[in-house]
């Protein structure tokens, strides 16, 4: 086994009193993949930041392979300081790193490298932090919640490119499928220590649900000992005084293991309060479009949705996934078409502008409104403090404001808030945002137990293959789809991925920016470094898969190799498909990078 390139050995740290890690161990290798799993609040991001040097633990210690780099994405990165998006990410290289690698890997993420880091939306900022931490290629990347604020395209775009590289990984991340593709190894943070088994994030939930499910019986174990213990305390002691002495020692070192056990937190009760029943038809769209300037939002788009319809709405950053939702809901009226509304519509909604809130307001003004301490569910008053429990709040975070909320528990709010207003037409835009595994399973079951119509935006794959039955797509210039099923049916139905449509939005955002009446000249486009060298080394690539196909193709011909040597046969028929395929790709990579040069020598 390869000698861990970073180490951490029984470390303890405590916030408030309160033991936050408790003797944790942690060991990754050299291109070990681990995804680190636990609950909001189990310090995940604490451990993460002990594991870059940022965070010092109380007891314990961290060893670093000399000579190894580490790069460390936060969840809230700082860009003060920095003029320009290209500043920022440079600043994170060092002197023998390729500087080409900054502006390539901000022109993969769709950035120019000349934005002010003062303007970047929540997904600018991120992409932002993501080039630097990948440009430097370091030999260990720990990253907490990379996905956050991403649309599908970019995700399935950073997924590749991690796929690719040789580093270890320790990744935090709340996006199932994101994990089950990327992770080898499991770590599971749960009440202060780590459990760890060398298999990757999908095996995961059956190992954790067979581990608190042997705890629970060791507990009731102990239990039943206790209780053993006990009768005989009452009613069976003897007159060997020294053997009684050692057995009630037993007993109250049984009760201080009961007493000092830390159970696994339970689980969210997410419930959305129901109005009447609605009408059979929801609403009925027509032809309806909006424009923005010379930009095509939605084009001439009909859908009918009836009662128990769960529509979920895809697409890239910027595609209008958000514009389209609030014309289907009457939230902003069409240029041109109809929508119809069904009878009895009660519309409860969740935005994923959390930042709406005032951040001094505490969680309890948050949920009551700042009226008195009961919350209105299902028309009937329940105190906040019940309320809070149900969504894992505690009774002490009553008067706690919401600017120190982390992520999750902003996300659990948003949901206490929007499922609390009786309903049965339930609107919510990112509602996986922070969640944690646990609680998203809770509003998966409470979603296909809702007897009303869902209608949602999500950049989580796995969530919308499990909740929705059809989903809305961006085809290009305003033009959208339905497609039943889940995202994974939409991809096999619709036979290509979202990644035309996000190039086409990023190009009518140059144009828009262009347009603006800005003076300042747009610099011409130039092939970067990685173009350049794929280009002069493509052809070669391409004629040694030539030369693979052909000699696969030559064992093929063979009539007798299937019954020979069945094996052979078999790997032959692997060899030359793979090799057929990595031909094609490459012939199309090369003609996109000779076509781009032609473009950029003649303009």
């Amino acid at each position: 086994m390869a000698p861990p390139l970073i180490q951490l050995k029984d470390i303890f740290l405590t916030f408030g009193g309160t033991p936050l890690l408790n003797g944790v161990e942690l060991s990754v290798s050299q291109g070990e993949r681990v995804c680190l799993i636990g609950r909001n609040g189990s310090g995940k991001s604490t451990l993460l930041k002990i594991v870059a040097g940022i965070v010092d633990n109380d007891k314990g210690s961290r060893f670093v392979q000399p000579g190894a780099t580490v790069q460390y994405l936060p969840q809230e990165p700082d860009f003060s300081g920095f003029a320009t998006t290209l500043a920022y990410v440079e600043a994170g290289m060092h002197d023998g790193d390729n500087h080409y690698q900054a502006q390539y890997l901000l022109e993969q993420l769709g950035l120019t490298g000349q934005e002010n880091p003062e303007n970047l939306s929540g997904g600018e900022a991120r992409r932002t932090a993501l080039a630097r931490v990948l440009a430097p290629e370091p030999d260990i990347l720990l990253l907490d919640e990379p996905t956050n604020h991403l649309d599908l395209t970019t995700i399935e775009w950073l997924e590749g490119e991690l796929a690719s590289r040789r580093c270890a990984l320790v990744l935090i991340s709340h996006d199932r499928r994101f994990l089950s593709n990327l992770s080898r190894s499991t770590a599971w943070l749960d009440r202060g220590q780590i459990r760890q088994i060398d298999r990757g994030f999908s095996a995961f939930e059956e190992w954790r649900d067979d581990v608190l499910a042997e705890e629970e019986r060791d507990q009731h174990k102990l239990d039943r000992k206790i209780v053993n213990e006990e009768h005989w305390l009452r009613h069976g002691v003897s007159g060997r005084r020294k053997r009684n002495v050692k057995r009630l020692a037993g007993l109250h070192e049984l009760r201080a293991q009961r007493r000092d056990y830390r159970g696994a937190q339970g689980n969210a009760n997410l419930a959305a309060a129901e109005a009447e029943k609605s009408g059979k038809l929801i609403f009925e769209a027509k032809n309806i479009s909006r424009t923005y300037g010379d930009r095509k939002i939605v084009d001439d788009f009909s859908i009918r949705v009836q009662r128990g319809d769960r529509i979920g709405v895809v697409g890239p950053n910027g595609a209008g996934k958000t514009t389209m939702i609030n014309m289907l809901t009457g939230t902003e009226p069409p240029d041109s078409g109809t929508v119809r509304f069904g009878a009895n519509i009660e519309m409860a909604t969740l935005d994923q502008h959390r930042e709406s809130l005032n951040p001094k307001t505490t969680l309890a003004e948050a949920l009551t409104g700042g009226r008195g301490d009961h919350v209105m569910v299902n028309g009937q008053p329940k105190h906040v403090v019940g309320y809070m429990k149900d969504f894992l709040f505690g009774q002490e975070q009553m008067r706690t404001p919401l600017e120190v909320l982390s992520g999750g528990e902003r996300g659990r709010l948003m949901l206490a808030r929007a499922l609390a207003k009786p309903s049965n037409v339930l609107v919510l835009d990112e509602p996986t945002n922070d969640l944690d595994l646990e609680t998203l399973d809770v509003l998966e079951e409470m979603l296909a137990d809702y007897p009303g119509t869902v209608i949602l935006i999500s950049h989580d794959r796995d969530f919308l293959d499990r909740v929705v039955t059809s989903v809305i797509v961006p085809e290009g210039d305003g033009k959208w789809m339905e497609y039943a099923g889940g995202y994974t049916d939409m991809l096999a139905q619709r036979g290509a991925d979202l990644k035309r449509e996000a190039k086409a939005v990023v190009a009518e955002a140059a144009k828009g920016n262009g347009s603006s009446g800005s003076s300042k000249p747009v610099a011409k486009r130039k092939m970067n470094f990685k173009e350049k060298h794929a280009l002069e080394t493509l052809p070669k690539v391409m004629d040694n898969l030539r030369s693979e196909i052909a000699k696969q193709q030559r064992h093929l011909d063979d009539p007798k190799l299937y019954t020979k040597d069945r094996k052979k046969f078999d790997t032959a028929t692997a060899a030359l498909a793979k090799a057929q395929k990595d031909l094609q790709d490459s012939e199309e990579q090369w003609l996109e990078l000779e076509m781009l040069r032609e473009e950029i020598e003649n303009a």
